[in-house]
């Protein structure tokens, strides 16, 4: 088994077809087909089966693409660090954040982070835990920052507490409920998630709950910051989210927050890693500075919380 074999199954399970991931790797395609076929002699059972739409993962083959691609991120990630130990910081850094982490911590670290590191590219990947598990676990996000799911983390994955968490609710300047005083008042409105747990309805529903007021209206449902700015800056959908929110000058200038009595308790905000792998030089770099960042917003104690 050659780590070429490796890449190639990957690639396949990426583009779909042989001619497809053939034609990204650069491959003669013959070549690219003897080699697939010489390592499913090897396992000894298919990796792949034959659809009208392609090139379909068999259930073993999942499975090994999945380890594959583990291995392969492992490898650059083993290349990168070696080149950065040695002062040629190259290479690259992909983290996870979710919509209150890029506003808040992202644009006090950008510069810094390219300052440092002019020639690593850094690919940012906007979303929530639940949605970036695979690439946390196979190494191809190097780590993520946002708010606790409640979940269990998987083995190969930890997490540790950067912020409490704290919320806020938010409409368009001038809403007509935006001097409401209690989440009572709003019980009416129309409510905007961003899908922070596999279950979005239970993030604004428990607190209502706890309130004793009616089921809350969810009209939709989002994962993207531009996506939430855009439907409350354009209609009189409410979103609740993360309190830090109200500090960012985009925020600022286009939203208003509603300032309700209650009590709006949020999960906290955390970091999660992979517990098998340290990160590269330039990626720990990249975290270490959010942490400063975070520093500089207020006292925070970082600290491992059990899975």
């Amino acid at each position: 088994m050659k780590l070429t074999q490796l890449s190639y199954v990957a690639a396949v399970a990426e583009c779909g077809s042989l001619r497809a991931a053939a034609r990204h790797l650069g491959v003669a395609q013959p070549a690219f087909s003897r080699s697939i076929a010489e390592l499913e002699r090897e396992l000894g059972a298919p990796l792949f089966e034959r659809r009208a739409k392609g090139m379909v993962a068999t259930a073993l083959g999942q499975a090994f693409v999945r380890r594959a691609t583990t291995i392969l991120n492992d490898v650059r990630r083993a290349r990168d660090e070696f080149e950065q130990l040695r002062g040629n910081a190259t290479g690259s850094v992909t983290i996870g954040l979710s919509i209150a982490a890029h506003l808040r911590l992202l644009p006090k670290s950008l510069q810094t982070f390219r300052d440092r590191h002019p020639k690593v590219r850094l690919h940012i990947i906007e979303g929530f835990y639940p949605t970036l598990v695979p690439d946390l676990q196979d190494g191809s996000v190097d780590f993520y920052i946002g708010p606790d799911p409640g979940l269990k983390l998987p083995a190969a994955l930890q997490r540790e507490v950067l912020l409490t968490g704290e919320r806020a609710v938010l409409c368009r300047t001038k809403h007509p409920l935006a001097h409401a005083t209690s989440l009572k008042e709003l019980r009416h409105a129309e409510w905007i998630t961003t899908s922070i747990t596999p279950k979005a309805e239970n993030e604004i529903g428990d607190l209502f709950r706890r309130y004793r007021l009616p089921e809350p209206v969810l009209a939709l449902q989002s994962q993207s910051a531009l996506t939430l700015l855009t439907c409350l800056t354009n209609s009189d959908l409410l979103a609740m989210a993360p309190a830090q929110w109200t500090d960012t000058p985009i925020a600022s200038r286009l939203l208003t927050t509603i300032p309700v009595k209650e009590e709006l308790s949020a999960p906290p905000i955390i970091i999660v890693t992979r517990s098998d792998a340290p990160l590269a030089p330039a990626a720990r770099f990249m975290l270490d500075v959010m942490k400063r960042v975070v520093g500089h917003l207020g006292p925070a104690k970082a600290r491992k919380k059990p899975d």
